[in-house]
């Protein structure tokens, strides 16, 4: 088991590393996360919908991922609540303590049996703690950290981001606030993102080591310009480009904004520039805008009408390429129509009017599914990649409906149906698709309003596969993988 001191230590990246290390030894090895907060969410092979982050280290592993992999995703949406999925499906909404009372009796019981189920498929998981196991205010409800390696009678490694500073204080403190027994579990420490000089850390390193008897098993150095998935909101400032390219892309920053790694892919391609914007005097002259996917449209919907970023947008319309992914989409309509969905009472929300579509919220079934898509090529923006196919998923709530305008897409499977909407004589298309930019498709549409074409020519998956191919060479360097597989097997 790989924990943290905190969210963000980079536990999820080690575990990337472990499942490929091990993958590469030969052994069947998957991922395994009990509880994920995350707005960034994958469709898994079974129809579930998990934590990216979970999804990437099954890609990692070499396999299909599953819902037990991450069998508990919590999806926070903004008003002290969060969307709770179980299994891979909307369980119910909770607010704290009626989760952590969930948590304790049926939550415990589906992170187990999900663990047990992926102990007899694979030899070996390798599961991520979540946060730090230290919350002493929430020690005896964690079902995510301490309680799941004691259940499993999994080592555990200790990651720590030293980046962030203070980082020996943290790795002691974390160790001597767990109980006696837990703190037996603790086999490694792992230090991530060093700069600077190694010889100066080590006489910290030896006195952490004597003190808590815990060997330090590497330091893995900071990695610039690291292109791989981001996990959660506590990251979502890096995925706004520092560089500035030929292409000027506004993202607008919801407050509830999820699946922001849809954008991930023009970060790292050099002729687009990304920035967020949540003021309207921010939104400038782009050469693109996109609406992203939120927790909640409507609530979202009325703050862009009310901070003036609708209007903004409607401003732009026929100077720039404007885009809604999901939420987006339905905020591009004329109308959303919630019948006690996403409120607890009806109510009817005046969108953009950008697209003639409607979106209805009738039910709290929630579509997800991985598609493949043919491009139609109805307007100027498509018509470059008139045919061209690609690859990516569906995961939302409400019905929209088209009226007049024309489809984005043709899904051809699972099955075939039109989807997403696109204004025949300008530059504006909505769609349900998410990973909309991880092929190369949407990206050369994008690209060639301007006459080029991307720099990166690959999909995201075979960039992915190149980098944690380059972080693992240098993760080799640092820390002591026979070490690790003497503990995993102990």
């Amino acid at each position: 088991m790989v924990q943290g001191t905190c969210s963000g230590a980079g536990k999820s990246l080690l575990v990337a590393i472990l499942c490929k290390f091990f993958r590469e030894l030969g052994l069947k090895v998957a991922p395994f996360k009990a509880q994920n907060m995350s707005l960034n969410s994958y469709v898994s092979a079974d129809g579930g919908e998990i934590a990216r982050a979970q999804a990437f280290q099954a890609f990692a592993a070499g396999i299909e991922p599953l819902s037990i992999m991450n069998p508990i995703l919590l999806k926070p949406k903004g008003d002290a609540t969060s969307q709770v999925i179980v299994l891979g499906k909307p369980y119910a909404d909770f607010n704290a303590r009626s989760y952590w009372d969930f948590a304790r009796s049926t939550g415990w019981r589906v992170v187990t049996r999900s663990l047990k189920r992926l102990l007899s498929m694979y030899d070996l998981v390798i599961i991520e703690g979540a946060g730090s196991p230290a919350e002493i205010n929430l020690y005896d409800r964690d079902i995510a950290n301490m309680r799941v390696a004691e259940h499993a009678k999994a080592p555990v490694i200790l990651v720590a981001d030293i980046d962030r500073g203070g980082v020996f204080a943290s790795i002691y403190g974390t160790i001597k606030l767990l109980k006696p027994r837990h703190r037996r579990l603790m086999k490694g420490i792992v230090i991530n993102k060093f700069r600077g000089d190694l010889e100066l850390l080590k006489p910290g390193i030896e006195m952490l080591e004597k003190n808590l008897g815990i060997p330090t098993l590497g330091v893995i150095p900071y990695i610039e310009d690291l292109k791989l998935p981001l996990e959660d909101s506590l990251s979502i400032d890096e995925l706004t480009a520092l560089r500035p390219g030929r292409i000027d892309v506004a993202i607008i920053r919801l407050p509830r904004i999820s699946n922001f790694t849809d954008f991930e892919p023009l970060k790292i391609d050099s002729i687009f520039s990304l920035r967020l914007v949540h003021d309207r005097h921010d939104l400038g002259k782009p050469d693109v805008i996109i609406i992203p996917g939120t927790k909640n449209t409507v609530s979202d919907l009325e703050w862009l009408n009310e901070s003036g970023l609708a209007d903004a947008i409607v401003n732009l319309r026929g100077k720039a390429v404007i885009i809604g992914i999901c939420g987006g989409y339905q905020m591009l309509g004329s109308k959303v129509i919630d019948e006690g969905i996403e409120r607890t009472r009806p109510a009817t929300i005046e969108g953009l009017g950008l697209l003639d579509v409607i979106t209805i919220f009738r039910s709290y079934r929630k579509e997800t599914i991985r598609v493949e898509a043919e491009v139609l090529g109805h307007n100027e923006l498509l018509k470059r990649v008139k045919a061209r196919t690609f690859k990516g998923y569906m995961i939302h709530m409400g019905k929209t409906i088209r009226l007049g305008d024309k489809p984005a897409f043709k899904v051809i499977k699972p099955l075939r149906r039109l989807e997403g909407a696109v204004k025949r004589d300008e530059p504006i298309m909505g769609t349900y698709i998410h990973g909309l930019f991880d092929e190369i498709p949407l990206r050369e549409a994008l690209a060639r309003i301007k006459g080029h074409t991307p720099i990166v020519k690959s999909d995201m998956w075979s960039v992915w596969l190149q980098e944690l191919n380059r972080i693992i060479d240098i993760a080799s360097r640092e820390i002591d993988f026979d070490y690790v597989r003497r503990i995993a097997f102990a």
